[in-house]
């Protein structure tokens, strides 16, 4: 391979490197082409898998500020860079190793950290992002609702005393009418006390 052309192709590696939200190494020794292409449609737009040479994708690795990954870089290596749901992905990839044996896992690069083959793989037992937007969507509305029934609580309450000096009211009418006599007797007394301090102070 020519300079600028493996220049090129470390660059392509190395960005290919930062912008994936994980990354796994597989080795594919033993898989056929119709093997590839079913691993690769099942990944979807999720990730994309490619094979490149080990001396290649070391250089790029250093370029990314990977360490680690070496002792990975042994023997036909591809790799499956995630650009999506890693969980989905990483169990679409233990899955297909389980009915193709041929597919081992060699380890993967998480935020920059390189992984052996048994933590890529509990990964695969993480929950999936649309498992964890529904349980998050469903708590959210447990809640709402919470919250609802207890801003409802008191306008119930107050509902219900209402409707009861509703119904106090309706049967004994004096109860009202009673109440509201008293200001109107007050007033009265303190007019009349007003008339007779009067007389005095203008004597």
């Amino acid at each position: 391979m020519a300079r600028p052309e493996k220049a090129a192709k470390v660059a392509e590696l190395g960005q290919k490197f930062t912008d994936s939200a994980a990354v796994v190494l597989t080795e594919y020794r033993g898989l056929t082409v119709k093997d590839l292409q079913d691993l690769r449609r099942s990944l979807g737009g999720d990730a994309t898998y490619a094979v490149a040479k080990n001396t290649l994708a070391l250089l790029a690795a250093r370029e990314a500020g990977i360490d680690g990954i070496e002792s990975t870089l042994v023997g036909p290596t591809a790799f499956t860079f995630i650009t999506g749901d890693i969980a989905k992905v990483t169990k679409g990839l233990r899955d297909f190793a389980k009915a193709h044996p041929f597919l081992a896992i060699k380890g993967g690069v998480l935020e920059g950290k390189f992984l052996d083959a048994k933590a890529v793989l509990k990964l695969a037992d993480l929950e999936s992002r649309e498992v964890l937007l529904s349980k998050m969507a469903g708590a959210m509305k447990g809640s709402l609702a919470k919250a609802a029934g207890t801003l409802a609580a008191p306008l119930s309450k107050s509902a219900r005393l209402f409707g009861a000096l509703q119904s106090a009211a309706e049967a004994n009418p004096d109860l009202i009418g009673g109440a509201g006599t008293a200001p109107a007797t007050e007033a009265t007394n303190e007019d009349a006390a007003a008339g007779d301090v009067t007389p005095a102070e203008e004597a």
